[in-house]
């Protein structure tokens, strides 16, 4: 069966108010199975508890066998449901699924079948390896989880550290982080924009390889048609279908491609805010088969330049009133009032513009300051 644009869907994912937005500005109806079911998320849809087992840890197995007491004969997945293709499978039992199949996602998500797959397609990528390095060797190597998502648990790699079998090493390769959002049909792909990766920015409370927001490049043509013949020859070799991303570290303006996010990614909202396109809509046409002819977000050379950032705690703080900030277009993903957020969580995502990237990445930085000076006050006030 065709999966339909509006209707009832069920979204499952550490966070999908960006994706439940989209489809409820679509028209869908939207029930929510995510991590936080933050304050915005519950003003558009009916968000469902997921199940704790006493941890912190989101568990996709869990949440996939809890969405089978869920009437809903519609699917969508977002992150990190990519890296638990037995939970997918769990999750469409007997529902129409939008977003790419459990076997896709076994291909794609490997690390090391990915790294072969893009040398053989003549692109380029960093060396992967699934054991330690040599003691001659004086490459520069990253330590990550098979199944990353968000650049959480990577580290540097350095002589004497063993590589357990759940992770590999990947060459630590110089230069600008980077990431190409596509819709595709299985075959053929459009390009929907070139962003900007943040990762570890301490502006916005950030650590490690963290990621923590996005920027739309609007201005490197020779960057994005090399993106562009990257992310085309790896969505014809998986048979990708959606809204998807690559992310890459770009070397002047050769994209080598760091890993496959074959589903809607943390960036993709910055199109629906420079282009109005619904990111949704390009999501299902293309699971669908068919590409749906969006408008590039730098097809008008007047557009502002977009850019959201994730502000994560900088110590544990215990929220004010944060109903205040649902009147505030620019902030998403707000959290409960007195709710306490943990030493390096997430505390919202915030929004800002600018006619280039520098004056975007300014007025986020801008911005964080007066989030994080509203937060840490009120938790000074109360200890003196």
């Amino acid at each position: 069966m065709k999966p339909s644009a509006s209707g009832s869907v069920l979204l499952a994912g550490v966070s999908v108010r960006a994706l439940a937005e989209s489809a409820a500005r679509a028209g869908a109806t939207v029930i929510a199975l995510d991590a936080y079911g933050d304050l915005d998320l519950r003003r558009i849809a009916r968000v469902v508890a997921i199940p704790r087992d006493g941890s912190a840890k989101f568990d996709q197995m869990a949440v996939a066998r809890a969405s089978r007491d869920i009437d809903a004969g519609t699917v969508a997945y977002s992150s990190s449901f990519e890296n638990a293709p037995e939970a997918v499978e769990v999750l469409a039992r007997g529902r129409t699924l939008i977003g790419n199949s459990p076997d896709v996602l076994r291909r794609v998500r490997d690390p090391l079948a990915l790294a072969r797959a893009i040398a053989r397609l003549g692109e380029h990528t960093p060396a992967v390896r699934a054991s330690a390095p040599l003691e001659s060797d004086a490459t520069r190597w990253l330590l990550k989880p098979r199944r990353s998502g968000g650049g959480h648990g990577i580290v540097r790699w350095t002589r004497g550290m063993r590589v357990p079998r759940t992770s590999i090493v990947q060459q630590q390769l110089r230069g600008d982080a980077g990431s190409i959002i596509f819709v595709a049909d299985g075959a053929r792909i459009e390009v929907l924009a070139l962003t900007r990766q943040l990762s570890g920015d301490p502006a916005f409370g950030a650590s490690g390889f963290a990621y923590c927001g996005s920027i739309l490049e609007l201005h490197r043509p020779a960057l994005l048609a090399r993106a562009t013949a990257l992310a085309a020859a790896i969505a014809r070799e998986f048979a990708l279908r959606g809204v998807c991303g690559v992310d890459f570290i770009a070397q002047g303006d050769v994209p080598y491609a760091i890993e496959v996010n074959p589903r809607p990614t943390a960036s993709m909202e910055l199109v629906e805010r420079a282009t109005g396109s619904s990111i949704w809509l390009a999501h299902v046409a293309g699971c669908s088969g068919t590409i749906p002819g969006m408008r590039h977000a730098s097809a008008d050379v007047r557009t502002l330049v977009h850019g959201k950032a994730v502000l994560y705690a900088r110590r544990p703080v215990v929220l004010g009133d944060t109903t205040r900030w649902l009147a505030d277009d620019d902030v998403r993903d707000i959290p409960a009032s007195g709710e306490r957020i943990a030493r390096g969580s997430p505390i919202c995502t915030i929004f800002a513009s600018g006619r280039t990237n520098a004056l975007c990445y300014a007025a986020l930085v801008r911005r964080a300051r007066i989030r994080f000076a509203e937060v840490e006050g009120r938790m000074r006030r109360r200890s003196a």
